[in-house]
């Protein structure tokens, strides 16, 4: 899709996201609701189950809390709300089956940028309906508490080097591995702006090139923005490496002001991080209740 100038898209929090379908027994790419910060009140027009997974909000059914990293049964005509969060900044709510949206490019993905995927290429606005299946079933999952992330304000990011890391010095890297860095106030899903020790580069720009997930561009004041999801597809800004998308995850919960840190891992150490990931989600075991 980059050949096509269609960026990635999908959820900042690939994690958190993928629990909420398996919580509900649905495909790894279940259409579900990304909300940011929180704040979301939603109707059930049909019986069907929900689960939320991601950061702190208060969630509610009919104003009776539930918790979140749980699946839960829900009836036509009652309310789902979650409160907002005042530590991490995005959580992912899904029904049994996922939402029902017809797919472009073939995804589901919302890009605002580029008004394209979802209901109508913009975020959900009040009236908007979703639909979903019919779902009835007295189980329930949930995922115990000593699996659950932890999102913290400091975060440290593995940084796979690139081909233009040759054009920092030495000093330069190690500026730029041995200082911390604030999340800007500035920061989207396009990407992630910190605010720290100014990294200079040898060379002030590249002829455009495509752009990855995860790439930490230094522009001309120096400050790192490391690109996320809906970022622009190619760019002229040198990037000293790519950040492991596994931390991105992380990172996309950072309110501003929060931690950063960089840390180098070399292409084979970060494959083995990947494997590893993959392997704790598939055969870590959900509890379940019955109701």
């Amino acid at each position: 899709m980059h050949a096509l100038g269609l960026t990635t898209g999908g959820p900042l929090d690939p994690e958190a996201f993928r629990w909420t379908n398996r919580l509900l027994g649905n495909s790894a790419s279940a259409t579900a609701i990304e909300v940011s910060f929180g704040g979301l009140e939603l109707e059930a027009q049909v019986d069907t189950h929900f689960c939320v997974c991601g950061a702190d909000m208060d969630l509610s059914v009919d104003n009776q809390a539930k918790p979140l990293w749980a699946s839960h049964a829900i009836n036509a005509g009652s309310t789902i709300k979650l409160g907002y969060s005042s530590g991490a900044c995005r959580s992912y709510l899904g029904v049994h089956g996922g939402f029902e949206v017809k797919p472009m490019f073939g995804s589901t993905s919302t890009v605002v940028r580029e008004s394209l995927g979802g209901l109508s290429g913009n975020k959900l606005t009040a009236g908007d309906l979703l639909p979903c299946e019919v779902y009835r079933d007295p189980r329930r999952f949930y995922l115990p508490p000593e699996a659950q992330p932890h999102y913290s304000h400091d975060v440290t990011l593995r940084v796979i080097p690139g081909y233009q890391q040759r054009y920092f010095t030495r000093y330069q890297q190690q500026r730029f591995f041995g200082h911390s860095y604030t999340v800007s106030d500035r920061c989207d899903r396009m990407g992630y702006r910190l605010e720290g020790p100014a990294i200079s580069c040898e060379i002030e720009g590249i002829l455009s090139e495509g752009i990855c997930l995860g790439a930490v561009q230094i522009p001309a004041d120096g400050q790192p923005i490391v690109l996320m999801n809906d970022r622009q597809t190619i760019g002229g800004y040198p990037k000293i490496g790519s950040a492991l998308s596994l931390d991105l995850a992380r990172l996309a919960q950072l309110m501003p002001g929060s931690t950063v840190h960089f840390a180098p891992i070399t292409p084979h150490a970060a494959h083995n991080a990947l494997h590893l990931a993959e392997y704790r989600f598939r055969y870590q075991t959900v509890a379940e209740t019955r109701q």
